[in-house]
């Protein structure tokens, strides 16, 4: 019974860390990913759609991605939407593609982009530390209605604790590399 709100708990904690890794990824460093323009969507036939779904991209340098729209109608909905991100990156279109050059990033900016990881891994910590909140509030629940025993109670909850360290230790983890990662040269 108690392994289920554990399960449960457990479940949660991956997917924030799942969520966590994707926005980490969506954070520029000095390569070039396609990842970046996942954020991205661009108005096709009056629905927003994300540039990858209309579009194919490639990264042929380092510091280069090549966009390739399938309707050539699209470049310019494109290009208005690259430049209208926070990515701060200037694309050119020769009227078949887009070149989108990632200009080396300079000491502030990288400082700033690590600020953004660091409330990304606090808001992380956060969802961590709400799901510990709600699986000891079931947990109370139970041992109230008479379900468990206050042993069993206790136990979970150090499982729960447990678990929660270790998922917010992760998360520390996931921030020092991706850290590194922004502020290599």
């Amino acid at each position: 019974m108690t392994e289920d709100v554990i399960d449960h708990t457990i479940d949660h904690m991956d997917k924030t860390i799942t969520v966590l890794t994707k926005e980490f990824q969506s954070v520029r460093t000095g390569r070039a990913t396609a990842v970046i323009l996942d954020r991205v969507s661009v108005d096709y036939y009056g629905v927003s759609t994300p540039v990858a779904q209309v579009a194919a991209i490639k990264s042929p340098e380092p510091q280069l991605l090549v966009i390739e729209p399938w309707d050539k109608s699209m470049i310019g909905a494109i290009e208005k939407a690259i430049l209208g991100s926070d990515l701060g990156l200037n694309p050119s279109n020769d009227g078949t593609l887009i070149r989108l050059p990632f200009p080396p990033l300079t000491e502030e900016r990288r400082k700033e982009l690590v600020k953004v990881c660091k409330g990304y891994a606090e808001e992380a910590k956060v969802a961590i530390r709400n799901v510990r909140r709600e699986a000891n509030e079931k947990l109370k629940r139970m041992e109230k209605d008479g379900a468990i025993g206050q042993d069993d109670l206790r136990r979970a909850e150090a499982e729960v604790q447990k678990e929660t360290d270790k998922y917010v230790a992760r998360v520390d983890d996931l921030l020092k590399r991706k850290e590194q990662e922004i502020l290599e040269v």
